[in-house]
C-alpha cells in the first residue's frame, strides 16, 4: 500500500489559519489534496492534523482524518518527521501493510500530479529510501554574500569573487512540495539530505515557500500568472 500524508497543523503564526486560508477561490490545502488524488499513486490520502475544522475541510476534498494528531507534535516544537513517524505508527497498528509513504505539504499550491508520479518512480526503481522534489538556484551559491558586524559585504567564498557564472556548479534546494520515502525509512527517521535519496527536479516558476504575508502574495500572483498562461 502506498499512502500519502499532509500535515496541517491549526496553530500557524506568521499566517494564522493558513492551511485552510482561501487562496484563489479554494482553502489552500485543498489542493495538495487535489494532486495526490489526482496523481492515482495512493491507496489513501490521509491529513495529520490537530484542527477540527481543517479535519472537516480535509474531508470536504476528498482526503481521510483516521486520526487527531496529539498535541505533543502539534506545536511549534514539532518536526515533519516527527509527524510522518506517528502516521506510519497508526499505519502499523492497523496492519494496513503500507510500504511507500509521500508526505505533501498543505501549503503547495503549484504542486502538479505529474511530479508525485515521477517521485513514486523515483523510489521504487531505485535502491534509495527518499525521493523528494528540488530545484535550482537561480544565481550561483559560490557568490552568495553576507553582512559582517559592521552591515558591510563580504563574500561566503571569496575565492570565487572572478570566477566565471559558468565555470561555477549548479546548486539546488529542497522545493518544500513533496518528500517519498519508504514507510522504513521514515519509521527510523532516517536523514533526508543524503546519497541514499534522490531528487526530484521541478522548474523554479513551480516553487514558492509560503511562509509570510509577503509570501502568500507573491504565491498568488504567480498563481495568476500561470494559469493564465496554462488557458
Amino acid at each position: 500500500m502506498n499512502i500519502a500524508i499532509i500535515p496541517a497543523r491549526g496553530g500557524s503564526k506568521r499566517i494564522p489559519r493558513k492551511n485552510i486560508k482561501e487562496f484563489h477561490g479554494k482553502p489552500m490545502i485543498a489542493y495538495s489534496i487535489a494532486a495526490a488524488l489526482k496523481s492515482n499513486c495512493f491507496d489513501k490520502v490521509i491529513v495529520s492534523t490537530d484542527d477540527a475544522e481543517i479535519a472537516e475541510v480535509a474531508i470536504q476534498y476528498g482526503a481521510e482524518v483516521p486520526f487527531m494528531r496529539p498535541a505533543n507534535i502539534a506545536d511549534d516544537y514539532a518536526t515533519t518527521l516527527d509527524v510522518i513517524k506517528h502516521a506510519v505508527e497508526y499505519t502499523e497498528l492497523q496492519e494496513w501493510g503500507v510500504e511507500n509513504v509521500c508526505c505533501i505539504y498543505a501549503t503547495a499550491p503549484f504542486l502538479i500530479p505529474e511530479f508525485i508520479q515521477r517521485g513514486f518512480i523515483e523510489l521504487t526503481s531505485s535502491n534509495i529510501d527518499y525521493a523528494f522534489s528540488a530545484t535550482s538556484f537561480p544565481f550561483p551559491i559560490q557568490r552568495a554574500l553576507k553582512l559582517n558586524n559592521a552591515h558591510c559585504v563580504e563574500m561566503f567564498q571569496p575565492e570565487h569573487l572572478n570566477t566565471r557564472s559558468q565555470d561555477l556548479e549548479e546548486a539546488y534546494h529542497d522545493a518544500g512540495q513533496f518528500y517519498w520515502g519508504t514507510a522504513d525509512a521514515f519509521s527510523k527517521g532516517k536523514a533526508m539530505f543524503t546519497s541514499h535519496s534522490k531528487a526530484v527536479l521541478l522548474p523554479r516558476a513551480c516553487v514558492q515557500d509560503i511562509d509570510t504575508e509577503e509570501d502568500w502574495e507573491y504565491a498568488e500572483l504567480l498563481f495568476s500568472v500561470l494559469n493564465k498562461y496554462k488557458k
